[in-house]
């Protein structure tokens, strides 16, 4: 059954994407990689940004 999901614009930034791992270049002692988690500074991690507030014109 399809989940619904909230209709909210992906970051252009990261293109949904917010965290990735990033490799040190080093090896731990039993031969894994240490990597290192970095969050998309622009949607604070979300993969999503707030639409714009649009502009209503008020009075005549």
């Amino acid at each position: 059954m399809p989940q619904r999901a909230l209709n909210r614009p992906f970051c252009s930034h990261c293109d949904g994407f917010p965290l990735v791992a990033v490799t040190t270049g080093q090896r731990s002692p039993n031969g894994q990689r240490k990597t290192i988690t970095a969050a998309c500074p622009a949607c604070n991690g979300t993969g999503h940004t707030t639409p714009a507030a649009t502009l209503a014109r008020v009075g005549r």
